[in-house]
């Protein structure tokens, strides 16, 4: 079954009551809100009267809110190589391995 993913990107205010109505009808109320509608008529003719405010597309399957979400979201543009705890070691023991001999000593946070 198709659906209808449709997206307001264009806010609604200072528009006539017919207009703002049919976004209600379609469930779409803050800008850059998504919902599903399948593909039927009735659904086609109130996107055609509101097809300047919104974005449409066809797609196979409806999709949950945080699937949306997650979608929307964007890459953290980094990625952890080592937690802080896996670099100190498991029991908080500063390792270093510098010099003739390589030592051990505990680790202790300063409070300022």
């Amino acid at each position: 079954m198709s659906y209808f993913r449709i997206t307001l990107v264009r806010s609604a205010i200072g528009l006539p009551r017919r207009s703002t109505d049919v976004l209600k009808a379609l469930g779409l109320k803050k800008r850059m809100a998504t919902v599903f509608h399948s593909v039927s008529p009735s659904v086609a003719g109130q996107i055609m009267k509101v097809k300047e405010l919104v974005q449409v597309e066809e797609c196979q399957y409806r999709l949950t809110k945080q699937e949306v979400h997650l979608e929307r979201k964007p890459d953290p543009g980094y990625y952890t190589e080592k937690s802080c705890s896996e670099q100190r070691g498991e029991l908080g023991v500063l390792k270093t391995d510098t010099g003739p001999e390589s030592f051990e000593m505990p680790f202790t946070r300063t409070t300022d």
